[in-house]
């Protein structure tokens, strides 16, 4: 794929619905290469606006930095003639302008900003961070506010002042009156991501505030189902929405919140429901029991996803 300016990635990226990945591991819990490759050339065959490699849903909190780099050209060099690949850059301010450094020397299309290891920082500080990690790199940076670095209107709109590649915020918390503040104050200057665990659940109202778009990690098993959803939620089709909502995610919750961690673990429990071989999370996430992943399999039987009930009939 050509190299994309940090404008043209965040316009392909707000076009469509986004792929996060799982990273796939062994029996031994090593990187899988060759089931990830597998993985992502399926994914790609949908029609995604984005794929981000190392995300949140592919533990990119469990992978050393060696680890990272190899996902980030493994994703690359499967898809990245397709798609765009945007890699991951976390930790201190000093890892995270390293990583999307080595990023942009890997061929990734543009980085995503994850919040910085463990201590909390003031507005002023955050500014700070985006600042050092967009200035270390050409590519388009997307910064995702959650956790313990949340970023209220003024410290976007800093930021985004300083670095003309900041082009995108992830939202991680769901706050009305921040996003309605962020939005009201800085505008189409970014596009806006929906980050929220299970992120379908908040669809519909966030697009309202300017949030077009949003990861999806079920995409990862029920590829046909998210698309429709997604579908649905650009419309505005509120009764389809619902309508999915109380058939398929709602119960998916349930089951996703019974254990801390497993927004991920559900995912990979999920492609092993479908016959693609999820395998297991690294610690300290936990995976899905047997009993749990039998309730998976029976919802997703619900859905009506050409891919996913062939795999399990």
């Amino acid at each position: 794929m050509t190299l994309m300016s940090p404008d043209e990635l965040a316009t392909r990226l707000s076009s469509g619905l986004l792929s996060f990945p799982v990273t796939h591991f062994d029996g031994a819990l090593a990187f899988d290469e060759r089931r990830y490759r597998e993985h992502l050339s399926w994914q790609a065959g949908f029609d995604v606006a984005g794929l981000f490699a190392a995300g949140g849903t592919g533990e990119g909190f469990s992978l050393s930095a060696a680890e990272v780099d190899r996902v980030v050209r493994v994703a690359v060099d499967e898809v990245g003639e397709r798609l765009p690949v945007i890699a991951p850059a976390m930790g201190s301010t000093a890892q995270a302008t390293e990583q999307a450094r080595a990023a942009q020397e890997a061929g990734a299309a543009g980085i995503l900003l994850m919040p910085p290891y463990l201590t909390e920082a003031d507005q002023a500080g955050l500014v700070e961070h985006v600042t050092a990690v967009c200035s270390a790199t050409d590519l388009g940076v997307i910064v995702y506010s959650r956790g313990n670095a949340v970023l209220g209107d003024r410290a976007v709109a800093a930021a985004a002042d300083r670095s003309p590649n900041f082009v995108g915020l992830k939202d991680g918390v769901g706050d009305i009156e921040q996003m309605t503040r962020t939005y009201a104050r800085v505008g189409d200057r970014l596009m806006y991501v929906g980050g929220l665990p299970t992120a379908e659940t908040f669809a519909l109202p966030l697009l309202e505030l300017g949030v077009t778009t949003y990861s999806s990690a079920m995409f990862n098993f029920v590829p046909e189902f998210a698309l429709r959803f997604f579908s649905a939620v650009r419309a505005k089709d509120r009764a389809a929405v619902y309508g999915l909502l109380g058939e398929f995610v709602l119960p998916y919750l349930d089951i996703r919140d019974r254990r801390k961690g497993y927004a991920v673990s559900i995912v990979k429990a999920g492609l092993d429901v479908v016959g693609r071989d999820g395998g297991r999370v690294r610690p300290p996430l936990t995976n899905l029991t047997a009993e749990e992943k039998e309730e998976l399999a029976a919802l997703v039987s619900r859905v009506g996803d050409a891919d996913a009930l062939a795999r399990i009939a």
